[in-house]
């Protein structure tokens, strides 16, 4: 994997998602917040390309993908499923490619297995890719521990995992066990563990134990994000911003680029007052 890092300022640049070859941003961009679709094309315009049309297929984030259709090369579109009946795998593709006036995705995500997946969803999958609906197949997990196997197989093209300083479990369970060559892309969700490591959700979640030392830095959403973009194992962090400054803020993530030892050691810190460890 090539991980880029801008020596004129630091800053996080482009990557490619593993095996696909395609090269993204390592931030990406979920819909499912509410994140308006004008600042979903401000990203874009900073170079943001992994968008993430998810379960919660805001309309707003449909428009902006729409406006962008002329530079479809451009972005890498990420469409989910979460059915467990194979008929609707290409059911719920298919409305949205029609919803979008798209004609094919380039990653399908089979939403939160965390067990293999199941023969006859995987194989409605691969009946879509045939058909050209579909450029990658990708897989959401919580479980780590199917990571490494899903890895070392040829099912998945890119593989959704959570991580974060709260749950920094991938880095025993995932990371040192991933393939030196032709491995997935690997995009980490939850980098802010749904909020607990931010602002109020550390100061309502730590109780008994859970403590910081007086005076500790609470993390911003882009300290976390950065947390997670300086594993090189990680080729995308998603964000799921429910405003215009939220996706601003993200964004300076990019341009800080990769946490120091020190700040790291402060991470790990808050993630294990935040988890109780």
């Amino acid at each position: 994997m090539t991980v880029v890092t801008d020596t004129r300022t630091g800053g996080f640049s482009r990557t490619l998602l593993g095996r696909t070859g395609r090269e993204v941003a390592r931030l990406g961009v979920s819909a499912g917040y509410g994140v308006p679709g004008e600042a979903v094309e401000r990203a874009f315009e900073q170079g943001v390309n992994y968008l993430y049309w998810g379960s919660l297929r805001r309309d707003s984030f449909a428009a902006a993908l729409r406006r962008l259709r002329s530079r479809r090369d451009q972005f890498v579109l990420v469409i989910q499923s979460y059915t467990r009946i194979a008929p609707l795998v290409g059911w719920s593709l298919e409305r949205a490619l029609r919803a979008l006036r798209f004609d094919y995705t380039d990653v399908l995500l089979l939403g939160m297995w965390n067990r293999h997946v199941a023969p006859r969803i995987l194989e409605a999958a691969q009946r879509l890719r045939a058909r050209g609906l579909v450029r990658y197949l990708a897989v959401s997990t919580h479980t780590r521990a199917l990571v490494p196997a899903i890895a070392a197989g040829r099912d998945f093209d890119v593989v959704h995992f959570r991580y974060n300083a709260a749950h920094p479990g991938a880095e025993t369970d995932i990371f040192p066990h991933l393939p030196d060559a032709g491995r997935p892309g690997m995009t980490a969700f939850t980098a802010t563990s749904w909020g607990q490591l931010l602002g109020k959700g550390i100061l309502q979640g730590l109780v008994g134990s859970r403590s910081l030392r007086k005076g500790e830095r609470i993390p911003t959403a882009a300290d976390c994000y950065r947390y997670v973009l300086t594993r090189p194992e990680v080729d995308v962090c998603l964000t799921g911003p429910k405003d215009s400054a939220q996706m601003e803020h993200a964004l300076e993530a990019l341009r800080l680029g990769s946490m120091t030892e020190e700040e790291l050691a402060w991470m790990r810190r808050v993630g294990r007052a935040v988890s109780g460890k």
